[in-house]
């Protein structure tokens, strides 16, 4: 697979699952542009890690993808200034997790604003441009729990079964002009937002899961290289799992 004279837009790529992608990608020839809400010394160092191991353009916009008029100015300005977007992977997201009973509204309207909100915001903002070159691959990641739900996450489980939904709508609304629209559901991935669990929490879920192991974010990178390739071209609306099995 090649993305040579592509530009990648990926939310959420300072680290974790989204740098992944944005390696991968970047691996493969894509331009890639990293929109964040980190300090911009983060986004910047990551940009610049990116760009000296890979030899493509790498671009780094700070940008909160809950706030709509915020979202807009960074589309509007990455398309002036990168040429276009040929693709977009929503990864942007956030936990606040907590039973239901101490779950405030300040912790729900977080997660959902983000993860959710952030994702309608983006693909919204790029819907016009994507229409107009009838083309384009979109990726939104959600989980497991969008699809089984989990204690204590009922924010973030909501949130990431609405960008199911948002992901099965737009499919339908833009597959007519040759643009698909997937997602992926990771399980129990290895990053930053994991890092946390004791050794019991992590023996726990891996015990639960068939192939007795965590994932790796290039897991969830290889997957959705393949939904931005032209090899995936008669792919939308589809949500694939990467979970080791856990959600069978």
């Amino acid at each position: 697979m090649s993305f040579e004279n592509k530009t990648a837009v990926i939310t959420g790529a300072s680290r974790g699952i989204g740098f992944a992608v944005a390696s991968k990608l970047a691996s493969q020839g894509a331009d890639i542009v990293i929109v964040d809400y980190c300090p911009e010394e983060d986004g910047i160092n990551a940009a610049e890690k990116l760009g000296e191991s890979c030899g493509v353009k790498v671009s780094f916009y700070r940008c909160d993808v809950s706030d709509f008029e915020k979202s807009k100015e960074t589309v509007d300005k990455i398309i002036e200034e990168c040429g276009g977007i040929d693709i977009l992977v929503n990864n942007a997201g956030i936990v606040r997790d907590k039973l239901a009973l101490k779950m405030t509204e300040a912790d729900f309207d977080a997660v959902i604003n983000v993860n959710l909100k952030g994702t309608f915001n983006m693909i919204k903002h790029t819907y016009t441009h994507f229409m107009k070159k009838r083309s384009g691959r979109i990726v939104n990641v959600s989980s497991i729990v969008g699809l089984t739900g989990n204690a204590g996450q009922a924010n973030y489980s909501a949130s990431k079964a609405g960008v199911i939904g948002i992901t099965k709508s737009i499919a339908k609304e833009l597959a007519p002009r040759g643009i698909t629209v997937n997602a992926v559901a990771p399980g129990y991935i290895m990053t930053d937002m994991t890092s946390n669990f004791t050794d019991k929490m992590k023996e726990q879920f891996e015990s639960a899961i068939p192939m007795r192991k965590g994932g790796r974010p290039e897991d969830v990178a290889n997957v959705i290289s393949f939904l931005c390739s032209d090899d995936a071209s008669y792919v939308t609306g589809e949500v694939i799992r990467v979970d080791g099995g856990l959600a069978m």
